[in-house]
């Protein structure tokens, strides 16, 4: 049987996965790479150890599930989006740490833009605000500081790249620069309409378009690697965004299907048809995947802290030592006590995009116990999540389904809470890596092993549901005090 090794490159870790022809998990590794905070507000990832830690995990993969290099066929890749990385193309070394999605260090780069009146040019262009969220700041933060990174521009030796590119280049020996269109789609670089880098875009954030990657359908062909000697040499088919690879992943293929993963920080994502539409404020439109010569758009809202949150109880405040163990403290309890947590650990996201947001812990009384912090932690998930869901059904997209993926979904309280504030049946994927099955489906109809969406949809299998069951005055009044909570950290 053949098989296919999925690289999920993640905001925390780095994950090989080795799938099936018909699509099925197998085996999976993950390596965790370390978070840097070199200032408040800042994140940087180091992209040397990534790359390290891609190979090891390919390595460990092999070994453990003792398949044979010559049972591998291919490798689809599924990445962090917005993290950008710049480097040497002479030495192949970046000239800086990663700048990660969660970094605000681009935040007064923004507010230069929005002062000069750049908002509209750049949503009509793009699809989405102007927030250091997206890659573009980032990158004109280092092409300003670098010494190395205004060198290497003078002399032609600089690429630019979201992680997909960056690990792409060096799969291939620094033959291919590519990415995709999900993945440019988050830079505020490329034109959503004409699929293409924008040459306005890229003289207002002082980058060469040679600088920039190929950027290629979901389903192309993105060169040929050994992975460092680890495999035979094998087709890189199939790259996408995270985000998107769990649209796919999860088969929302028809106008209204939408999805909510549940990661370190968490994306909505409704499917809107082959039109790039106007997105409700708030919310950003973004490529939902390209396969096929068809490009499918969707609605997206994305929100900072999720499950960080949860490894911020751990790891930080030491509330529980293991995610598992909120579920039973939340349960512990019969209410939040008034209790709320609002976590803008980095700034808040969709749909505030309030860079300079301070993460706020309020209601509290003397009778308050950690169970009603891990309680308010778990309900600020739900809650951000039906603050963006709310939008979105808004704005007059008809909501077909609401599939959820990722690690949190496995919390039976998040579950049902997030349910209840949606007041709509939600459906968990058996497979908790979405974004992975959505790169090997990409990955598939690059190789013509399937031809159809139709065909892709046919190997899903079946959800579980969770079904509302709060009444509408109890939601409406936790949720009238978390939008209460909300307002108080808001800095704008």
């Amino acid at each position: 049987m053949r098989h296919t090794v999925v690289i999920d490159q993640s905001t925390s870790a780095t994950k090989a996965m080795l799938f099936t022809a018909d699509a099925q998990l197998v085996h999976r590794v993950s390596v965790e790479h370390r978070q840097y905070y070199p200032q408040p507000g800042w994140v940087e990832h180091d992209p040397k150890e990534i790359l390290q830690n891609t190979y090891r995990a390919i390595r460990q993969l092999v070994e453990q599930s003792r398949i044979s290099v010559s049972a591998i066929e291919s490798l689809a890749l599924t990445n962090q989006r917005e993290t950008v990385v710049v480097w040497n193309k002479t030495t192949g070394n970046p000239v800086y740490n990663a700048v990660v999605w969660q970094c605000n260090r681009g935040a007064s780069c923004c507010e230069q833009l929005i002062a000069q009146g750049k908002t509209k040019m750049i949503r009509e262009k793009t699809g989405l605000i102007i927030n250091p969220y997206f890659s573009a700041s980032g990158i004109k933060w280092i092409l300003d500081n670098i010494k190395e990174a205004t060198e290497c521009a003078e002399n032609g030796n600089l690429l630019i790249g979201t992680m997909d590119s960056w690990l792409i280049w060096h799969l291939t020996d620094g033959r291919v620069h590519a990415t995709d269109y999900t993945n440019a789609s988050r830079t505020l670089l490329f034109n959503i309409h004409a699929l293409d880098w924008d040459d306005e875009l890229l003289a207002l954030f002082s980058v060469k378009r040679s600088m920039l990657p190929q950027v290629l359908p979901c389903d192309a062909i993105f060169g040929t690697t050994t992975a460092g000697g680890l495999l035979s040499e094998i087709p890189i088919a199939g790259v996408m965004g995270d985000s998107h690879g769990a649209l796919t992943g999860q088969c929302c293929f028809e106008p209204g299907m939408g999805k909510a993963t549940y990661g370190t920080g968490s994306s909505i994502m409704v499917n809107i048809g082959e039109k790039a539409l106007s997105a409700p404020e708030g919310l950003v439109t973004s490529v939902g995947f390209a396969a096929l010569g068809k490009t499918v758009y969707a609605f997206e809202g994305n929100i900072h802290c999720t499950g960080a949150t949860i490894q911020w109880l751990a790891e930080e405040v030491g509330l529980i030592t293991a995610a598992q163990e909120s579920e039973r403290l939340a349960t512990a309890i019969s209410d939040n006590g008034g209790v709320y947590l609002v976590p803008a650990f980095a700034g808040l996201g969709a749909p505030w995009w309030d860079s300079e947001a301070k993460a706020l812990l309020c209601g509290m009384s003397r009778g308050t116990t950690k169970a009603h912090i891990v309680r308010a932690a778990l309900e600020s998930i739900a809650y951000q999540i039906k603050d963006l869901m709310d939008l979105i059904v808004e704005s007059g997209i008809a909501l077909k389904a609401l599939r959820v993926d990722g690690g949190p979904v496995k919390n039976r309280f998040l579950m049902q809470f997030q349910a209840d504030m949606l007041q709509t049946p939600i459906h968990r994927s058996p497979m908790e890596e979405a974004s992975a099955l959505g790169a090997v489906f990409m990955n598939g109809l690059a190789l013509k092993k399937w031809h159809s969406l139709e065909e892709i949809a046919a190997l899903r299998k079946n959800d579980s549901s969770v079904f509302p069951a709060m009444a509408a005055g109890e939601r409406e009044n936790l949720y009238a005090g978390w939008k209460k909570a909300v307002q108080r950290t808001l800095f704008k």
